[in-house]
């Protein structure tokens, strides 16, 4: 058994975007501000990946920013938003990943009034919290649009309408990193101004990334260089990196439909396993998350030992963001969710891939799970 659980983490690069970058390494190598041939033609490939994933989303093309990342796409989108103010009231939630959530702590620490919001018990984050803390002389809200522990999907257009209805010029920046390429995104539908996006968890490349920018929006750089990417995103562009974004996007908008119907199949006979057992807990609620994220709590487990042993049956899991501290104890996740300190030490995430080829027996995997789990809670009860 070698079933891959952490494609939230990321993902294997496509066999058919490894196809498209190859001639990169050795014959469109040019540097894409060149003026001669070869830099002409690198730039072609960076023209063709901004349409793709421009349609992906429909919006257009100038209003593709590539990055070196999901981190880098959001400290560009606040920072860069934010560039004009010294103070202001700022908001975001309780459950955001830590690029976003550290950018917010250190604005917090330079003057800005910092509001976390809280979620309920399944990680979402309540409207009626957005309203308490809402005014016009807001500068920017930041919100996750899929949460990368535990699945849950936030109300995004929802949060879009209050925002705008209270001061259309309050900034909403969307990290879509787990849901692109997975949900359904229209960044008109959605009515944000700002959206992260990242190519390695749809079958791309590390170290490529992009940020949309709604037409009208000004975005000061946070990096001083040259005049690339109209002046945002200043450095010589990753060719390769954003070429295979762009072919990773077409890819997973093509399959996306199946996918999502296949995996929400898979991930729904996984809880139906594991639920039989009083000692597990499923984390948020799976008939309303993204059917790509499983989080669940193994009662008497630690999470992080469950992790290794289910490493030797060839099933590879995670206990969280892999960008968080290893010297955290406890995801602020779901310390935010209210966990035990039980649960919350016994949780581990399982994230499925994107691709509806990806297979694996739900119901074999629950029960590796499980007798895993069992063999290590008899193990603590003997010392």
């Amino acid at each position: 058994m070698n079933i891959y659980l952490d494609h939230a983490a990321t993902t294997a690069t496509a066999p058919e975007v490894v196809r498209e970058i190859e001639p990169l390494f050795r014959e469109h190598y040019g540097n894409p501000s060149s003026l001669h041939r070869m830099g002409v033609d690198a730039e072609r490939y960076i023209k063709e990946s901004r349409k793709r994933i421009s349609e992906a989303i429909h919006a257009s093309e100038r209003e593709i920013f590539f990055t070196s990342g999901g981190t880098e796409s959001n400290n560009l989108a606040i920072k860069g938003a934010l560039s004009k103010y010294r103070n202001g009231r700022i908001i975001t939630t309780a459950v955001e990943h830590p690029s976003v959530l550290n950018v917010f702590k250190g604005l917090a620490s330079k003057g800005f009034e910092v509001i976390f919001l809280p979620v309920s018990e399944e990680g979402r984050v309540r409207i009626e919290d957005l309203d308490e803390v809402l005014t016009d002389e807001v500068r920017l809200v930041s919100m996750m649009y899929v949460n990368n522990e535990t699945g849950a999907i936030q109300p995004v257009e929802a949060v879009a309408k209050r925002i705008k209805a209270v001061n259309e010029k309050i900034i909403f920046h969307i990290d879509a990193i787990q849901a692109f390429g997975k949900l359904a995104i229209d960044v008109k539908t959605l009515g944000c101004d700002l959206l992260s996006l990242s190519g390695h968890k749809i079958g791309g490349v590390k170290g490529s990334g992009a940020l949309y920018v709604r037409n009208g929006v000004h975005l000061s750089p946070i990096f001083d260089g040259g005049g690339q990417e109209n002046k945002v995103r200043p450095g010589t562009e990753n060719v390769i990196g954003i070429t295979a974004f762009g072919k990773a996007a077409e890819l997973a908008e093509a399959h996306r439909e199946a996918a999502y119907n296949k995996t929400a199949a898979i991930k729904e006979a996984l809880v139906r396993v594991l639920k039989q057992e009083p000692y597990i807990k499923i984390n948020g609620a799976p008939e309303k998350d993204s059917p790509f994220i499983l989080n669940v709590s193994f009662e008497g487990v630690r999470g992080e030992v469950f992790l290794h042993a289910l490493e030797m049956e060839g099933i590879y899991v995670s206990t969280g963001s892999a960008c968080n501290s290893k010297k955290e104890q406890y995801s602020h996740v779901l310390e935010a969710m209210h966990l035990s300190d039980s649960e919350k030490l016994g949780a581990i995430r399982m994230s499925f891939g994107y691709d509806e080829t990806v297979d694996f027996n739900p119901e074999e995997v629950g029960r590796v799970l499980i007798k895993t789990a069992e063999m290590l809670r008899k193990m603590t009860k003997k010392r």
